[in-house]
């Protein structure tokens, strides 16, 4: 792999934007903390370097600063927003905090041409972008211009072609400003020089290759939940080294409708992997008996994980490593600047294996985001119906069910959701729906149907929509849509008298979905 972006993170909410437009443009990239020193900079030999915003004020000397060495490395660097702010400061040039702030969309006018906005914005052009700043550039290092300003940023793009350095006070990583990911593009191609050759049949190969390099003769064991990335993983591992592979599938009793037998016919019969299967969700929802507090259930939850993969891969014997879908995203908050996270993804992880298993870890997607991890199976043939599935966290059920979870309540939400899945998919809307579940609200409502009074379950729908994994709006459904599921579940499904349906969004930087 040649041609490579290093992205150092600064704290800013949108640094994974950033990767994943670098990643869209076709070329390789990683983020590292600010702190990375010369001699790891040097070792990862980037085309070029991106500098992220955040939160912290260069006006203070206590503020992130990047090694000097990244202005000495020879290749283009591009600051974003607190990363301007800080290349200008250490070349120069002056921060200081700005009486007008500005957040949110803002327009700029561009007064000169430069390397990074050629072909995409033009001398004498207005263009929206996304601000989110305090402080501002007030004066600029020697070699510097002036390419774009706003009336709260007069420095709102500043260029120096002679060393390939450039800033933006706004963020191009957000879908806010429109043409922001051709300015990305433009830099790590057209500036940078890389040839965005990253694509996924070439990742596929590399992953198969390492693998086997990995594993050599040995055994590896994978926990398969029937997700899009513990399914990925299955179908890679099996064709780097085939019979090597055993899978376990632990069935924790909150899966979805039907979900158990879907896995095993395909893994078992279509892929013919070896596949254990455990039935355990009677010990899960006994552990789970009169536990109302949500983290509490995802530890319980967590740990009996833990308890019966065990024993199902001690029985399954031989193994010396295990395979996870660690993705991109948890590698990136366990190195953040703010430190390893004490939890991440407390309801997709199990918590960390115990020592005693003394297995070796094989993480073959975790160079890779969600959406790349979606293409990567198409690139390996995995059943559509997989790939495409809307993330479903390990906990399940148990975190759709506020309160006590019992077998009766999963089995009166199953029955909901799948109604709700079926409707989606009928109206072909599944697809344009980042993901859609049923919740069953710890709330009972009066009501009457036919000729009896009824006091029963509120239903909540969910559903919502997302263009990067960051940030997401509820799904507008008509109305007629809405009414139809409602009716619906009103009616099938024993238990049920009332659907809502929710209309909250979420913010930016948010990458929990539950």
């Amino acid at each position: 792999m040649s041609d490579r972006i290093l992205i150092l993170d600064f704290g800013s909410q949108f640094t994974q934007l950033i990767a994943r437009r670098v990643r869209e443009a076709g070329v390789y990239c990683e983020m590292r903390p600010y702190t990375m020193g010369a001699a790891e900079i040097a070792a990862f030999a980037p085309n070029g370097i991106i500098l992220s915003g955040g939160p912290a004020s260069v006006t203070l000397d206590t503020s992130p600063r990047p090694d000097p060495a990244v202005f000495e490395a020879g290749v283009p660097v591009l600051g974003i927003c607190y990363g301007q702010q800080a290349m200008c400061e250490m070349l120069g040039g002056e921060v200081e905090s700005a009486d007008h702030h500005e957040f949110g969309r803002a327009h700029v006018d561009v007064v000169e041409d430069c390397a990074l906005l050629h072909d995409v914005w033009s001398i004498g052009g207005r263009e929206q972008v996304w601000m989110s700043h305090g402080d501002r550039v007030t004066r600029l290092p020697d070699g510097f211009s002036v390419v774009a300003s706003s009336e709260g940023a007069p420095f709102a793009a500043t260029a120096d072609d002679a060393r390939k350095f450039y800033g933006v006070q706004f963020h191009p990583e957000v879908v806010h400003t429109p043409h922001g990911a051709a300015l990305i593009k433009n830099f790590v191609r057209g500036v940078a020089g890389c040839a965005g050759t990253w694509t996924m049949a070439a990742f596929r190969e590399r992953a198969i290759a390492a693998v086997r390099q990995q594993v050599g003769d040995g055994r590896v064991v994978c926990g398969l939940s029937g997700g899009v990335d513990s399914s990925v993983v299955a179908v890679l591992l099996h064709q780097a080294i085939g019979d090597q592979l055993t899978c376990v599938f632990v069935d924790n009793g909150l899966l979805r409708h039907g979900e158990a037998d879907e896995v095993v016919r395909l893994f078992q019969e279509h892929y013919n992997i070896h596949l254990v299967h455990v039935d355990a969700s009677d010990e899960f929802l006994g552990k789970l008996a009169s536990v109302t507090d949500p983290e509490e259930k995802r530890r319980i939850i967590g740990a009996t994980f833990i308890d019966v993969f065990d024993r199902a891969a001690t029985e399954a014997g031989g193994a010396g490593f295990l395979a996870q879908g660690t993705l991109y995203p948890d590698v990136i908050e366990s190195v953040s600047v703010a430190g390893p996270s004490a939890v991440i993804k407390s309801h997709h992880n199990v918590g960390g294996l115990p020592e005693r298993m003394n297995l070796k870890l094989v993480e073959p997607v975790r160079e890779l985001f969600k959406d790349e991890v979606r293409e990567l199976g198409r690139e390996l043939g995995l059943s559509e119906v997989f790939v495409a599935r809307h993330p479903f966290p390990g906990p399940g059920l148990a975190i759709r069910i506020p309160g006590e979870v019992t077998k009766e309540k999963a089995d009166v939400l199953r029955q909901a959701d799948v109604i709700y899945l079926e409707e989606i998919r009928s109206a072909g809307l599944y697809d344009s729906i980042w993901q859609a579940f049923t919740v069953l609200l710890p709330v009972r409502t009066v009501g009457v149907m036919g000729d009896a009074r009824t006091y029963d379950n509120v239903c909540a729908l969910r559903a919502v929509t997302s263009t990067d994994g960051m940030t997401a709006d509820f799904y507008h459904f008509d109305m007629e849509f809405l009414g139809r599921v409602a009716n619906r579940i009103v009616n099938e499904v024993r238990g049920i008298n009332r659907v809502v349906y929710d209309i909250t969004s979420k913010p930016p930087g948010t990458i929990e979905w539950e």
